[in-house]
């Protein structure tokens, strides 16, 4: 089976398939198809990648089933965090990260440790950030900085997307929040930290003062080959780090000034969960109308700062997922022209 998400790619998928006398290739079109696919008897794993509130449904989906789920998809969990705990608690679902910082700490806790539960001894956990291609950028420069500027990062190679969010910090301002609801800790207890090599990809620091890093060249098949393979160990064809030549390893605090998206995602989850909506929301609509050259790059913090005290305190707590889409619905409307 194959599915496509888009009608028309789908539609010329189906005649390519017919061409090459792939009859028995099965296509499923649009977005139940999607969810068919995720969830069908005969899928054990699910690497759910797709970038933004689209990938809520299929995520949902699978976990529904029980399904393994290899997780890279920030948003199914910012937007929904709780219902996915209820969810996987009921079905017997196994979250494993693929992103690098949860995978980094997903590592460092130990094969027997399992997502959506308070990890033992553990004290804080450390979100590593690269600080993006503004890291060095004045405010102002940053609030007029070009879409071709922005998607530049200097370490990873990444969609337009999730670039503009590592610029904005908006992407670790996701992961904090993700790290709320996969490791059942506190914001509070959450730590962001700068570190421009993107060599230590995350680090838990214990209650006895022992802190473990997991440690790697910036490559994304790596935490995706420790998914996949877990609890086991494959061989990856992915660079080794050369000891020899690893002069310096930086750490510096974030700049809230420059950067608020941080100090957004931590009023969104003292906020409630319709904030952590409203922000994904918001952020997703005007991080698209920065790409088209529609808005300033800094209107993409202010409109988010605007959006979370309009609309955070406007509806009541969603208690399944028609209610998370429809006031995520709402909110982009709100904010598309």
């Amino acid at each position: 089976q194959v599915c496509m998400r888009d009608e028309t790619a789908g539609q010329r998928l189906l005649k390519q398939l017919k061409q090459l006398g792939l009859a028995k290739t099965e296509l499923l079109i649009g977005e139940q198809g999607l969810n068919n696919l995720a969830a069908h008897p005969s899928v054990d794993m699910v690497v759910a990648g797709i970038v933004g509130i689209a990938g809520l449904l299929p995520v949902w989906s699978a976990v529904s089933m029980g399904k393994s789920v290899l997780l890279a998809n920030k948003e199914a969990l910012v937007c929904a965090g709780e219902l996915f705990v209820q969810a996987a608690k009921r079905s017997g679902a196994r979250i494993l990260p693929i992103d690098s910082e949860h995978n980094a700490i997903f590592q460092c806790l130990g094969p027997s440790y399992r997502c959506f539960t308070r990890p033992e001894s553990v004290r804080r956990l450390l979100l590593t950030a690269s600080g993006g291609p503004f890291r060095q950028w004045s405010l102002e420069a940053i609030r007029t900085a070009t879409p071709e500027q922005a998607v530049k990062h200097p370490n990873w190679v990444m969609g337009p997307k999730i670039s503009v969010d590592s610029a904005t910090m908006m992407n670790k301002a996701l992961e904090l929040i993700e790290a709320h609801w996969l490791f059942a800790m506190p914001a509070a207890e959450i730590e962001v930290v700068i570190h421009p090599q993107s060599i230590i990809h995350s680090m838990v620091e214990f209650q006895d003062g022992s802190t473990l890093a997991q440690l790697g060249t910036p490559d994304m098949r790596t935490p995706i080959a420790h998914a996949m393979a877990w609890p086991h160990r494959i061989h990856s064809s992915v660079e080794s780090l050369n000891w020899s030549q690893l002069r310096e390893l930086q750490f510096e605090a974030p700049d809230n000034k420059r950067f608020p998206s941080l100090e957004f995602a931590r009023h969104a989850l003292a906020s409630g969960p319709v904030a952590s909506i409203c922000l994904n929301a918001v952020n997703e609509v005007m991080v698209a109308r920065f790409l088209k050259s529609d808005c300033a790059f800094g209107a993409i913090f202010d409109q988010v700062e605007e959006g979370l005290s309009r609309f955070a305190g406007r509806f009541p707590v969603p208690t399944g997922l028609d209610d998370v889409m429809a006031i995520d619905t709402e909110v982009r409307s709100f904010y598309a022209h």
